[in-house]
């Protein structure tokens, strides 16, 4: 018989058990040192654990438009919504309807807690709208062309190769017939074009005689009468200004130049509208030390933008500006002096939260409908904070019968199990305090449940190997081939169900929403730690233990003894015996 080659390995063997050892133990130690030094050492969690804010929204369809509220619109709000506040950084938000017309927001506490209740119900209509007037916030008797205050207090927008919110000294101002001529052409077109200049309200005949101008039709006087009652100091007043009004109508409106400066705009019909942004956000403008909201129109919107702001710059002031309508509120009404392109921005009184809130806001869409805010509850974490006590007892119980049942059954062998759970358990800590600050994720009680779950996934695993392990003592080995033979059968089973339990987890996440999802995730994630622990973790340890004399030699105590198992003598080859031949039958 040929004697066996030098070096070679047994199958599924492992030479090196060292090395993966070293690799976990550096993984572990670089994962724990990251978590303390990123400062967040213990989970995020969820609303359940840590409370917060329920909000309850109800969806308002505007007048003749009532089949609106509907499943398509009431689905697009909430996932419009929920961009909006994960777009803040908030975990675990969620996000879902109620009935037919309700939506119900809770939102975890946390730094963004505040912010994220102010844009959950703001349903974003922007609109570029020509300024066909601009008056002080006060009641007026006629409407005037400049306001009252200084006109280079109000925040401006430029673009690309443009001049805006230049300061005007001085502006021609307008009388009510020649503003009433300007509504009547923003009645009868939906482009801005040149008004009348600042002109007197009747005009001169050859005979001297005043001439008359023609009177305005009955809804352009009801919006010059509108325009000139309007009293943006009051907020009720202000809030109502632009409810209601379509795109294609002209409009009044607020807007704030400075703290507590109010001025008020009659606007003509929008040429650009808020689905003509393709993105936006609040970026910081190194050069001028201000923080702006930057904004790039998709290639509709840019042939939009590049036709007013073409006819607007060919006008005189205050005809050439346009006002940047937010939910019936001018942010910003900035002076054009050439055509723009396919990108703008805006500037004025905006600090950092200010600015990426506008472009969050403009960012993720104008909600479908309207929404007015039912309810605003706070949520305390007691009720959790109870559920979370009874869940770790529950899961301290059961993790207590499991190290109990290994004790008494594996003996020595538990000791590997108890350190690889250890090992898991550590792993999956770092790894959600790690997380909640990466990727936004907070424990919650479904999350708990999954990793109480998972430590029966976790001691399932090394079930398989011992009981490999043993099959192969009870054959006639011993212990360290034992360990190897055993070993590639163990890893197909702990691979393959494994995989199932990962693949029901991730088609759990994928269809669920809510709550469920932190389970699917906290599954998922304890299921891929099993194969890394199990890998670089239990098979090295049950190689170096097979090396000594406890295991090696099969103490009773170690839980791998022969005779207890009933293990076969060693298998050996006899030579056959050969029955003598008679010379008869030769």
């Amino acid at each position: 018989m040929a004697a066996p080659k030098k070096g070679r390995r047994p199958a599924g063997g492992q030479s090196r058990p060292g090395r993966a050892l070293a690799l976990i133990l550096i993984a572990m130690v670089a994962l724990t040192g990251g978590m303390f030094w990123s400062g967040h050492t213990t989970p995020r969690l969820g609303i359940d654990l840590a409370g917060g804010t329920s909000i309850t929204l109800k969806a308002k369809a505007e007048p003749g438009q009532e089949s609106a509220v509907n499943e398509t619109n009431m689905n697009t709000a909430v996932g419009i919504i929920e961009r909006r506040v994960n777009g803040l950084g908030v975990s675990e938000a969620e996000v879902q309807t109620q009935g037919r017309e309700n939506i119900i927001v809770n939102i975890p506490r946390g730094t963004n807690e505040k912010q994220a209740r102010e844009q959950v119900g703001t349903t974003a209509q922007l609109y570029f709208r020509p300024v066909l007037a601009v008056t002080n916030g006060a009641p007026q008797a006629a409407p005037s062309a400049t306001p009252s205050g200084s006109p280079s207090a109000k925040p401006s927008a430029s673009a690309t190769g443009s001049t805006a919110g230049e300061k005007k000294s001085a502006t021609p101002t307008a009388t009510a017939s020649t503003q009433g001529r300007a509504l009547t052409e923003a009645l009868k077109a939906p482009s801005p074009t040149p008004t009348a200049s600042s002109s007197a309200s009747t005009k001169p005949t050859a005979t001297g005689t005043p001439q008359a101008t023609p009177k305005p039709d009955p809804a352009t006087a009801a919006l010059e009468q509108k325009f000139t009652a309007l009293n943006c100091l009051d907020p009720k007043q202000r809030t109502a200004a632009g409810q209601g009004v379509k795109a294609e109508q002209p409009t009044v409106a607020c807007g704030e130049d400075a703290p507590g400066v109010w001025s008020k705009y009659l606007l003509g019909p929008a040429e650009v509208g808020g689905r003509d942004v393709d993105d936006a956000k609040g970026v910081l403008d190194q050069q001028r030390g201000m923080w702006i909201v930057t904004m790039d129109f998709t290639d509709a919107g840019a042939k939009k933008f590049q036709a007013i702001t073409s006819k607007l710059s060919a006008q005189t002031d205050p005809q050439n500006r346009f006002a940047i309508v937010l939910d019936g509120e001018v942010v910003s009404a900035p002076s054009v002096r050439q055509t723009l392109s396919a990108s703008a921005e805006i500037s004025g009184n905006f600090n950092q939260q200010s600015a990426q809130d506008l472009g969050n806001i403009l960012s993720y869409g104008a909600l479908p409908l309207t929404f007015e805010t039912q309810s605003v509850d706070t949520v305390t974490a007691a009720l959790g904070g109870d559920q979370l006590e009874a869940g770790l007892i529950a899961g301290a119980i059961g993790l207590a019968l499991v190290v109990i049942y290994l004790v008494v059954y594996y003996r020595g062998l538990s000791l590997i199990a108890i350190l690889s759970l250890g090992v898991s358990a550590l792993l999956t800590y770092v790894l959600m305090a790690l997380l909640g600050p990466a990727i936004g994720f907070a424990l919650n009680l479904p999350a708990v449940c999954g990793a109480i779950v998972a430590i029966g996934i976790t001691a399932d695993s090394f079930i398989v190997y011992f009981e490999r392990i043993r099959d192969e003592l009870r054959e006639g080995r011993t212990l360290r081939p034992a360990v190897e033979r055993a070993w590639p059968r163990a890893r197909r089973t702990i691979l393959v169900s494994d995989f199932v339990s990962f693949l029901a987890a991730a088609v759990l996440f994928i269809v669920t929403v809510g709550k469920v999802k932190g389970f699917a995730f906290t599954l998922g994630l304890t299921t891929l730690l099993d194969i890394v622990v199990v890998f670089l973790f239990t098979k090295p340890v049950m190689t170096l233990l097979a090396r000594t004399k406890f295991f090696g030699n099969g103490h009773p105590l170690s839980g791998l003894d022969p005779k207890r198992l009933g293990a076969k003598p060693p298998l050996r080859r006899t030579r056959r015996a050969h029955a003598p031949v008679d010379a008869k039958e030769a």
